[in-house]
């Protein structure tokens, strides 16, 4: 059962990502983008997302434990709780702050369900169902937020320099600096939290039987 759970989540977070990419070439709204880009310009946000990227982290670990529900090497704690831990404040903060600014439909509604609702509820399922356990260690910890860290840094920057920013409470220009902050702080302790949550329960749950190559 774990292998074909995680070929399911890997099938899906696969999917959801190449689903978005085609709408974006197609000059699909991201967000509530009202004026795409050009596609250069359009690729470039596209890999910018922070959903795309924690789903295509998703999507590399689930192939990769599909292949071998017990594998365990540091490079792959350090993937797998990356990628665990970045859907989850996807979901998160999707829900709580885009989800009301948004006005989808169709194949656009469809691409932002998988990518921030189905992925992460597939993802997280999967980790508390079926493990493997014993994957987080202090590099880990250090990648998972290391990671989103350096990404938000990176984001900052570029989005004061081109007047871009990914999300609406990135942007000062919304509600102003002071909300930029707060949001920013709000999410690192968010990550703090969910990493840390992560950690407490990979130490707390059951090991469980692999299921046989």
């Amino acid at each position: 059962m774990d292998r074909r759970w995680h070929l399911l989540t890997a099938v899906v977070a696969s999917v959801a990502v190449l689903f978005q990419l085609v709408l974006v070439v197609q000059g699909g709204p991201v967000l509530d983008e009202v004026e795409p880009p050009s596609l250069p310009v359009a690729l470039a946000r596209f890999v910018a997302y922070f959903t795309i990227q924690s789903n295509v982290l998703v999507a590399a670990a689930a192939w990769l434990l599909a292949r071998d529900p017990g594998l365990d090497s540091a490079a792959f704690r350090r993937l797998r709780l990356a990628g665990t831990s970045g859907i989850t404040v996807t979901g998160i903060v999707h829900f709580v702050l885009l989800r009301p600014l948004l006005d989808l439909d169709g194949a656009d509604w469809a691409a932002d369900k998988l990518l921030h609702m189905v992925v992460p509820v597939l993802a997280v399922a999967g980790w508390v169902a079926f493990g493997p356990r014993g994957r987080i260690d202090r590099g880990a910890v250090a990648v998972a937020i290391g990671w989103p860290v350096l990404w938000l840094l990176v984001t900052l920057v570029v989005g004061a320099l081109s007047g871009w920013y990914p999300y609406p409470f990135l942007d000062p220009d919304e509600d102003g600096v002071l909300a930029v902050v707060v949001a920013c702080g709000g999410v690192t302790a968010l990550f703090l939290a969910v990493v840390g949550a992560l950690a407490a329960l990979d130490r707390r749950l059951p090991e469980r039987a692999h299921s046989a190559p």
